[in-house]
């Protein structure tokens, strides 16, 4: 080969190792930004993923405390027609101790258990004390110390299960 053919072939030998090194580095500049976009999608994607978590507890946690307070939202009225309540059961017992009043203690009682009704229907429920063991949580001593209940004063109630006005009872 000649001098001038060899050189032409160096030259183009540089050229090509020149080209061959630009691609390269392309190459894995390209690959550098594929990963580091990857590595962003991967994190956004994880960051969409907790979110939609988050907000679908935060729906069952509103609805969870919507239900708590449509059923506990009579409360208030409950506990205003209790004493209504109390005092009508109070004057039946009066009403069997007078000899005319046979026509009083029929109407009351059916107003009685009508209204008895009414609330049981509502979620209120009587708490039981008759011969029962003082229980704090539902009952309210005013008289006497010991753990047996002696006599109820004035019944207590609870809506679904809460207590929303305790018993007074005396106890021994």
């Amino acid at each position: 080969m000649s001098e001038k053919q060899n050189k032409l072939d160096n030259r183009q030998s540089r050229l090509a190792g020149t080209e061959n090194r630009r691609q390269t580095t392309d190459d894995e500049e390209k690959k550098q930004k594929k990963d580091s976009l990857q590595k962003r999608y991967d994190e956004l994607e994880h960051k969409y993923k907790r979110a939609l978590a988050d907000y679908q507890n935060l729906l069952k946690q509103t609805a969870k405390e919507k239900q708590e307070f449509i059923r506990y939202a009579n409360e208030q009225f409950i506990h205003e027609i209790l004493p209504v309540y109390d005092n009508l059961r109070l004057a039946l017992k009066h009403a069997k101790d007078t000899p005319d009043g046979a026509g009083i203690r029929d109407g009351v009682k059916y107003i009685l258990k009508q209204f008895k009704d009414v609330l049981n229907n509502l979620g209120v429920e009587e708490i039981k004390t008759a011969g029962m063991k003082f229980d704090h949580n539902t009952m309210e001593a005013i008289e006497g110390k010991g753990d047996k209940v002696k006599k109820e004063v004035r019944p207590g109630y609870t809506l679904h299960g809460k207590v929303i006005a305790p018993a007074k009872v005396i106890v021994a």
